[in-house]
């Protein structure tokens, strides 16, 4: 599958890397290096003409961290979702402070997705 990304992005996206946030931190620690389930993530993605928090082109999945900057977004938000679904991917979100205070409950909501997303596709 390949996904489209407006190349203007690409600078920003590195300096968005440079710059993440606490929480992003934390749960890259976690995603990085096929530490989990031995899927490939990479983080503050271009895809369509947005950057995404992190994303695993195998398994069609954006998961992104929702802080100060998604205050009164929701409207944006929903765009942002509906065009990723258009694309075919799937969104996970979750609340800055849950990844800071409770990593563990996140991890598992991820690993629930992919058990689930891989139940379906291996499934004949």
């Amino acid at each position: 599958m390949k996904i489209y990304y407006n190349p203007k992005l690409k600078a920003l996206s590195k300096v968005l890397r440079q710059k993440s946030t606490l929480s992003e931190v934390l749960l890259w620690n976690i995603l990085k290096g096929k530490k989990l389930k031995c899927y490939q993530f990479m983080r503050q993605k271009p895809i369509d003409n947005y950057i995404f928090d992190f994303f695993c082109s195998k398994l069609k999945l954006v998961i992104e961290i929702d802080g100060i900057s998604h205050n009164n977004k929701s409207t944006s938000d929903q765009i942002r979702q509906q065009k990723l679904e258009s694309l075919g991917l799937s969104i996970l979100r979750f609340y800055d402070l849950d990844v800071k205070k409770d990593m563990h409950a996140v991890v598992q909501v991820i690993e629930n997705w992919i058990d689930k997303f891989e139940k379906v596709n291996t499934t004949p």
